[in-house]
């Protein structure tokens, strides 16, 4: 036999603080997200202007979504995560990280974590300087398309 669990009310989904993500966007202004409420997005002119409107979005999806009798989500807490995680690595990657770690005097730990947070870091860079390459290339390929469609229309009138 199962047991229904009782719904909370919607002032208790309402009053939960969601983390929220904000990116800078290609096109200028800022994008906003709550990961933990799916399709719950933002964007905006200024941070001020980003801030404001999620929270509006935030309220709106729970709103329709306790109307609609959907689950509702609790936020994440930082406590999910630990800030401790374990692998197992090759002998020989071990012995490489260590030897890494004496090198620049700091203890196998700290090296792990410099050395994730830099390639986290790249990582990153990489994925913002790809949105703004396909916003500069996709503006380029409009004008150049503009520019040939213009030309081809003056050919035409000429003709």
């Amino acid at each position: 036999m199962t047991t229904a669990t009782e719904r909370k009310l919607l002032e208790h989904y309402l009053s939960l603080k969601y983390p929220i993500t904000i990116h800078a966007a290609s096109e200028g202004g800022y994008v906003a997200e709550i990961e933990d409420l799916p399709g719950c997005l933002a964007q905006g002119e200024t941070l001020d202007e980003v801030y404001e409107l999620i929270e509006e979005s935030r309220r709106l999806w729970l709103e329709v979504a306790f109307e609609d009798g959907q689950e509702i989500p609790e936020p994440r807490t930082e406590q999910e995560y630990s800030g401790k995680f374990f692998i197992r690595a090759p002998r020989s990657l071990h012995r490489k990280l260590d030897q890494m770690a004496k090198q620049e005097g700091v203890s196998l730990n700290q090296f792990l974590v410099a050395t994730l947070s830099r390639s986290v870091g790249i990582e990153e860079g990489r994925k913002t300087r790809t949105r703004r390459t396909a916003s500069r290339s996709s503006a380029t390929t409009k004008k150049k398309l503009s520019r040939r469609g213009a030309a081809l229309k003056q050919s035409l009138v000429q003709d």
